[in-house]
């Protein structure tokens, strides 16, 4: 098992050769490594991001065959289903750290901006299971002077929705709950920039090292 910092540090790793485009030969996707993973995975992270095609966790971490475990959803949104997945793979795997990663221009959240102005043009009626879990850590920005600036609320609407994403996780389950009361596993929030590619830590993140027996 990787101790959560360590396994932060590797997706930081990961991301800043992704963006120099300076791919690591360690990202492994040999048919060697597919063969080697019949037997089993342990993935190092847990991956909670978005569905949208321009941000593909293993890509943007530059990580092979095993090494994350992903969980994609519109909007990076947390739903039952999303908590079991993350529990399957705390407690069978053995990973320690959990990420949620949103983006800039997410889809979702404009979508859900967009629904709070308009209400009654929603055209899309399954929609709304993602714009609901969605407009709570949007809806108190959406009625402040930061709806004169679009961009700025729809930026300042992804960090929100990523930080409630993290905070349900954080307490919706008892099972990670322990996990982290144990300093078992680690849950933070990220952004990934469409624009420069970096993605960006922002929720969670200790100051200082676990204690050693968390490792």
């Amino acid at each position: 098992m990787i101790p959560p910092l360590e396994a932060l540090e590797r997706l930081r790793e990961g991301n800043r050769r992704f963006v120099s485009d300076v791919w690591s030969s360690d990202a492994d996707t040999s048919h060697a490594r597919r063969s080697e993973l019949m037997e089993g995975q342990e993935p190092f992270a847990i991956i909670l991001g978005c569905s949208d095609s321009r941000v593909p966790a293993e890509i943007v971490f530059d990580q092979g065959l095993g090494d994350l475990f992903v969980i994609r959803v519109a909007g990076n949104i947390v739903a039952p289903s999303q908590i079991g997945s993350i529990e399957f793979s705390a407690l069978l795997h053995g990973a320690r750290l959990v990420v949620v990663l949103g983006h800039s221009q997410c889809g979702a959240i404009l979508a859900t901006l967009e629904h709070l102005e308009r209400p009654e043009e929603n055209k899309f009626k399954n929609l709304n299971s993602i714009i609901d879990r969605v407009r709570p850590s949007v809806e108190a920005l959406a009625a402040t002077k930061l709806k004169d600036d679009p961009e700025t609320l729809a930026d300042k609407a992804v960090r929100a929705n990523v930080c409630a994403s993290v905070e349900q996780l954080r307490i919706g389950s008892e099972i990670l709950k322990q996990l982290i009361r144990d300093e078992k596993l680690l849950i933070v929030g990220a952004e990934y920039s469409l624009e420069t590619g970096v993605v960006e830590f922002f929720d969670g993140v200790p100051e200082t090292n676990w204690k050693e027996e968390a490792r």
